[in-house]
């Protein structure tokens, strides 16, 4: 199929999808009363977004994946959490030695990962421990990775 005959299709699917939850929403609106939601439900495209930016901008999976007998990483325990398997140059204080479970986002609220991929504070509000990059996302990347991370499979309930 032509690149522009798949554009094209994409969008078709693309409203019709958005004109069917319209309607939807449309009439649960009209059967219940409107709850107030700090929180956002997470859209397809918002978990579509966050699984890109944590496969290929934040490239969480390095360190979070444990990795087999050569080194590889086990994508069966994919964003399960790992031992870190890079040192600092220098003795550092600060150096975590385990990067910490993902999927499922389970061990954490979404305003505490908020926090951690917004301002680089953690849930103990000190800054996250190295190797762990301090981002300064904005907060829709940070809402959508976040909602990629609760659409996976995890050792957390949801």
């Amino acid at each position: 199929m032509r690149a522009s005959h798949r554009f094209v299709f994409g969008l078709l699917i693309f409203l019709a999808a958005g004109i069917g939850a319209s309607r939807l929403l449309s009439r649960e609106s009209l059967a219940a009363p409107a709850q107030k939601s700090s929180v956002a439900p997470a859209t397809q495209s918002m978990v579509d977004r966050g699984r890109y930016l944590v496969e290929n901008v934040a490239m969480c999976e390095e360190c979070h994946t444990p990795r087999d007998a050569n080194g590889d990483l086990d994508e069966s325990r994919r964003l399960q959490g790992a031992p870190i398997w890079i040192l600092p140059v220098h003795p550092n204080p600060n150096w975590g030695m385990n990067a910490p479970p993902l999927a499922g986002f389970g061990g954490y609220t979404d305003e505490q990962g908020q926090e951690i991929l917004e301002k680089g504070v953690g849930p103990n509000g000190l800054a996250v421990r190295q190797p762990m990059h301090i981002y300064h996302m904005n907060h829709a990347d940070a809402q959508a990775i976040i909602a990629y991370l609760r659409s996976l499979p995890g050792t957390y309930p949801h």
